[in-house]
């Protein structure tokens, strides 16, 4: 297998699980040294021990945390992914305050403070950031709407940091997942069982129909569309969204097929 980040310092925001656990271990098979930041205890120790990564223990909401995972990546920081994120069940009418900040604070804060945190180290080498959004910036949904907020707001984010640095050599652009079976998704598909009588899996059968691919992603294939941004393929890749989500936003519904 070719080591695509030979030599190259990875800090992963949210790498104790999910997309952000996969993103840290593929890319240290690649050759990355990764810094493995985030809440999560003994799953982000094991985390770090599959990717052979430096744990740093932290809120990515706290600036002092931030600074110290930063601390960590030593003399050099060439790629940041940014796969933190959280989601409050909600609707419009009755979001509360608290969930509607604390939401933004996770998923476009935590992420905006890191990217800045990193800047100046990015600054000497060119470097390249990942934020992991979601189809939800797009495609929002009544029950979610302070995470599909959010996830616009770092989607904008991401273009305004491209564009700002890209004189800079760094280059910024973010992933949108579709259905991907982490635990925030197997959270949702428990909750949805427990409001239609139905089971888990049962949700998630019927979660695929709606998807083009009729299945939804492993953590491991959306840890492959954030190599591929912060590789040197995609050297002149910026301020891009990489959607992946199965044909999830494919018009299969509208055909009576």
């Amino acid at each position: 297998m070719s080591r695509r980040l030979e030599g190259k310092t990875a800090l992963i925001a949210g790498a104790a699980t999910g997309m952000g656990r996969a993103t840290a271990e593929l890319f240290a098979r690649h050759g990355a040294k990764v810094i493995a930041f985030g809440l999560g205890g003994d799953k982000l120790e094991q985390a770090a021990a599959a990717a052979e990564a430096a744990p740093v223990h932290g809120d990515i909401t706290d600036p002092a945390d931030i600074a110290r995972a930063i601390e960590a990546c030593g003399d050099r920081l060439d790629i940041v992914v940014n796969a933190a994120g959280l989601m409050i069940e909600d609707r419009p009418e009755t979001v509360s305050d608290e969930d509607w900040e604390m939401t933004f604070a996770v998923n476009v804060t935590g992420a905006m403070s890191v990217c800045r945190a990193a800047l100046p180290m990015l600054k000497r080498r060119g470097g390249a950031v990942v934020n992991i959004a979601s189809v939800g910036a797009f495609n929002a949904a009544g029950q979610n709407a302070a995470y599909s907020a959010s996830k616009a707001a770092l989607v904008s984010y991401t273009r305004s940091l491209a564009y700002a640095h890209g004189p800079d050599g760094i280059r910024a652009n973010a992933v949108a997942p579709g259905w991907v079976r982490t635990p925030m998704s197997e959270h949702e598909m428990e909750a949805a069982a427990r409001a239609n009588g139905s089971t888990t899996e049962q949700e998630f059968d019927a979660l695929k129909k709606r998807i083009a691919l009729r299945r939804v992603a492993d953590p491991s294939e959306i840890a492959a569309c954030c190599l591929f941004l912060a590789s040197d393929e995609a050297s002149f890749v910026t301020g891009a969204v990489l959607v992946a989500d199965g044909g999830g936003r494919a018009p299969v519904q509208n055909r009576a097929v």
